[in-house]
């Protein structure tokens, strides 16, 4: 059983990580001459959105079993957010002494993640 888990969350993981890479990097060539992080951002409101959905509907309804949950949750959402990358990207740019843009990506990613996981949680009780 151990090994079926891991390995749902493997593959998602590695679809999630394939999925963020190629939305960021779209998202960021709309932004070239910016500094701020804004493909990061992008990935890390949607993920929140997207995981919200997830719990959501498998509370409410329960046709989704627990290997679905883990590999959704876990491994699609788990790859495809990019709270580490977020990290990284704010201390650079503090270290690149852009503090107004590290204090709008912390303050935007988080109170926009927790709005998105709530709308996406309220969209499954529709």
């Amino acid at each position: 059983m151990m090994i079926k888990i891991l390995t749902l969350i493997g593959v998602g993981g590695a679809l999630g990580s394939i999925a963020r890479f190629i939305i960021a990097q779209a998202v960021q060539r709309h932004f070239v001459n910016s500094g701020f992080p804004y493909g990061t951002l992008a990935v890390n409101v949607a993920g929140c959105l997207v995981i919200g959905i997830v719990y959501g509907l498998s509370e409410r309804f329960n046709w989704m079993t627990p290997e679905w949950r883990v590999f959704l949750a876990t491994g699609i959402c788990g790859g495809f957010t990019t709270f580490s990358s977020f990290s990284y990207e704010s201390i650079a740019l503090i270290r690149d002494s852009e503090i107004l843009y590290a204090g709008l990506n912390v303050a935007i990613s988080v109170i926009t993640g927790f709005a998105a996981t709530f709308i996406g949680l309220s969209l499954t009780k529709l």
